[in-house]
C-alpha cells in the first residue's frame, strides 16, 4: 500500500480574524503544496481545514502519516471524535466546536489508513515549518487586499503567478456550465 506523508498547519492573526492554512504532501519522493486562506477564521478551523484538504488530495484507501502541532486536532481524532460519533454529534460538556469540519474530517478518515501524529511547532522541523510559511503567507495576502490562494491557483502545473478565472453558471434543465475566461 502505498504510504503518503501530510505536514500541516494552521495559522490566524487574531481569533478570530484573517487566517491561513498549509500542508505539504510528501509520498513516493514527490512533494506538493497546497494552501489557503480565509478572511475571518479561527486557528483551529485553520488547522483542522488544512488536514481536510490534504486528505482530499490523497486517493482513497493510502495509508497516511499525518504531522501537525495542533493539539486540538490530534488530540480531537484521537480522544474525542469516536465519542462525538458514539453520542451523535454531542459531547459531554455540550456544543461541539467546528462540528462541519470535524464531521468533513471524520468522514475522509474512513476513506483512508491515517496515523495522526503531534510535532512540536516552532522547533526547527523543515516541513512544519514551510506548512507554516504556507499559513502565514495567506494571512499576509489577506492583510495586504490579495484574495487567498483558490482552487484554480492549486491546479497542477499552474504557473506561480497565473490565475486562472472560471465563470460558473447553470440551470435546473440544463445542468452546470464552465466559461473560461
Amino acid at each position: 500500500m502505498k504510504t503518503v506523508e501530510i505536514f500541516t498547519d494552521g495559522a490566524c492573526s487574531g481569533n478570530p480574524g484573517p487566517g491561513g492554512w498549509g500542508a505539504i504532501l510528501r509520498s513516493g519522493g514527490q512533494e506538493k503544496e497546497i494552501y489557503g486562506g480565509e478572511a475571518e477564521t479561527t486557528n483551529n478551523r485553520m488547522e483542522l481545514t488544512a488536514a481536510i484538504r490534504a486528505l482530499e488530495e490523497v486517493p482513497v484507501g493510502t495509508g497516511v502519516e499525518l504531522y501537525t502541532d495542533s493539539r486540538y486536532l490530534q488530540q480531537g481524532v484521537t480522544r474525542w471524535l469516536e465519542g462525538w460519533i458514539a453520542r451523535g454529534w454531542k459531547r459531554k460538556g455540550g456544543e461541539i466546536q467546528n462540528l462541519d469540519l470535524w464531521k468533513r474530517l471524520a468522514a475522509l478518515e474512513e476513506q483512508h489508513d491515517v496515523s495522526f501524529h503531534w510535532l512540536k511547532g516552532h522547533a526547527g522541523h523543515e516541513h512544519n515549518e514551510r506548512a507554516d510559511d504556507l499559513a502565514t503567507l495567506e494571512i499576509r495576502k489577506l492583510r495586504e487586499g490579495q484574495e487567498p490562494a483558490s482552487a484554480a491557483d492549486l491546479l497542477d502545473g499552474a504557473l506561480p503567478d497565473a490565475r486562472v478565472f472560471l465563470k460558473v453558471s447553470g440551470s435546473p434543465k440544463l445542468g452546470l456550465s464552465l466559461i473560461h475566461i
